[in-house]
């Protein structure tokens, strides 16, 4: 079932933008009468995508989060790929990150204060300025506007890049961002995959999406092939028969993010990048994997502008409607994962 079919106009006709980015549908979208999509979601084509995407390079950059959960005059802790970490901002606001535990007696330093761009430990009060001191060494870190990243060589083993693996996005004085950030037992290519199956949409989310189509697939095996990523017509749910229908284009740039962009339609160029940071562990030995997703939205509409204008009290809406997908996507990823580990995930042949 296409919007088409439904009544809303489709790509060719006009339709994608109007005076108005809301559509009526001609009936309500009923969810056991959406049409099957598991014959085109086949699983040799999505572990195939998957597969290119783990190929890809990353530099040993991970996704820390959002770059202002990084703020002055005060420490950041997290845990990368089993590495404790802690990030602050030095005097001129620069993201410095390095070892979680104090070259002293292993303090938290998270736990500790920044004065004037300074990292002073809690327990004897060692002080951090951002480099090498007493055995304690920084890790490259880089903070793009959106969300903060630090390089760990050791824990990626792949050839160092000065900078991440960047998808472009919406400039920060046209656009509006939030980054939610949740925690799955899971590993990283759990949520690639998930993401890199546009298929579940309208299925595991009726809430949020509609009229959902895949339109063309990725081909060929190169891991640089420029094609590789899924085309998608779909309408945004808004209330009852309103949809906001448009077509969006995912790929996976690096081995741990698939990006969503919206190519015709409201809201064309922007972005949702959704990020798989490895933590390490639990207590029980399985994996932890923190999703971290930015939205970045954009519109040339007039009216947008005072969307900007109130960006804060819209962070809090944007990651709800995140949160509320990851739950569902979570579900998933977690499923697949205990498939994997258990034995018990189909042949993807």
């Amino acid at each position: 079932m296409s919007a088409h079919d439904d009544g809303s106009q489709a790509p060719g006709d006009g339709g994608w933008r109007g005076r108005y980015p809301l559509r009526l549908r001609r009936d309500p979208v009923n969810w056991e009468r959406q049409r099957p999509s598991w014959r085109e979601a086949r699983p040799a084509l999505i572990d195939a995508a998957l597969r290119r995407a783990l190929a890809r390079p990353s530099g040993n950059w991970y996704v820390i989060g959002a770059a202002r959960d990084v703020r002055s005059g005060r420490p950041l802790g997290r845990t990368v790929a089993g590495v404790e970490l802690v990030a602050w901002r030095d005097e001129s606001g620069r993201l410095v990150a390095g070892p979680g535990a104090c070259p002293h007696l292993g303090a938290p330093l998270k736990d500790g204060r920044v004065h004037c761009g300074t990292l002073i430990c809690h327990w004897h009060g060692l002080a951090l300025d951002g480099g090498p001191f007493a055995g304690w060494e920084p890790f490259p870190a880089y903070d793009d506007g959106v969300l903060a990243w630090v390089r760990l060589d050791r824990a990626g083993g792949e050839r160092p890049l000065d900078r991440p693996v960047l998808p472009p996005r919406p400039e920060a004085a046209d656009s509006v961002d939030a980054v939610y950030t949740g925690f799955g037992v899971c590993e990283p290519e759990d949520v690639v995959a998930n993401r890199l199956d546009p298929w579940h949409g309208a299925w595991l989310h009726p809430y949020s999406f509609a009229d959902l189509t895949v339109l063309s697939t990725p081909e060929g095996d190169a891991v640089s092939d420029a094609g590789d990523g899924f085309a998608v017509d779909v309408s945004f749910k808004v209330a009852g028969r309103a949809v906001v229908p448009v077509r969006a284009v995912f790929t996976a740039p690096e081995p741990r993010t698939v990006v969503m962009r919206i190519t015709e339609g409201e809201g064309q160029g922007s972005v949702v990048e959704t990020h798989a940071t490895p933590i390490g562990d639990d207590d029980r030995g399985r994996p932890r994997t923190a999703v971290v997703e930015a939205v970045v939205a954009a519109s040339d509409r007039p009216g947008f502008a005072a969307a900007r204008a109130v960006a804060p009290a819209l962070r809090p809406l944007m990651r709800a409607v995140a949160g509320r997908l990851w739950r569902d996507d979570l579900a998933y990823a977690e499923r697949r994962w205990h498939l994997r580990a258990t034995g018990r995930f189909p042949d993807q042949g």
